[in-house]
């Protein structure tokens, strides 16, 4: 992780956690299962977000790790551009992403195309003519 935007972190989540114990330590089991419902709400309704409005399976299938540790920090680096942090990076970071997002509609189109011809040949008697 870039050191400044860590180290921003860090108290952030040192503070997190001491709540946490905090919570364990004055309503026992109970704030633990309180979390683990909102946790498991949250995964639902994640999926249910990439299902219904991106039509694509959430990042969690594709690599948990990146899921479940990466993610937050992908978040965290968000909010740190939306104040201005460190403008050049996020630059360069948006030029990144704008070329995976080209190469991965390039690949749908290319892949769907390639289905339509399958398609098509289907319905054709093998040398070029309808059937």
């Amino acid at each position: 992780m870039e050191p400044v935007a860590g180290s921003l972190l860090a108290p952030l989540l040192l503070g997190a956690t001491a709540f946490a114990n905090h919570l364990t330590t004055t309503y026992g089991e109970t704030a633990n299962y309180w979390a683990l419902g909102v946790h498991i709400t949250s995964w639902l309704a994640q999926f249910i977000g990439h299902g219904v409005y991106e039509g694509r399976a959430p990042a969690l299938l594709d690599n948990l790790v990146q899921a479940v540790f990466l993610a937050p920090f992908f978040v965290w680096m968000e909010v740190l551009f939306f104040f201005g942090y460190r403008p050049e990076l996020k630059g360069r970071l948006d030029k990144a992403v704008e070329r995976e997002v080209a190469k991965y509609r390039a690949s749908r189109v290319k892949a769907n195309r390639g289905s339509d011809g399958a398609a098509n040949a289907s319905r054709s008697n093998g040398n070029g003519t309808a059937k």
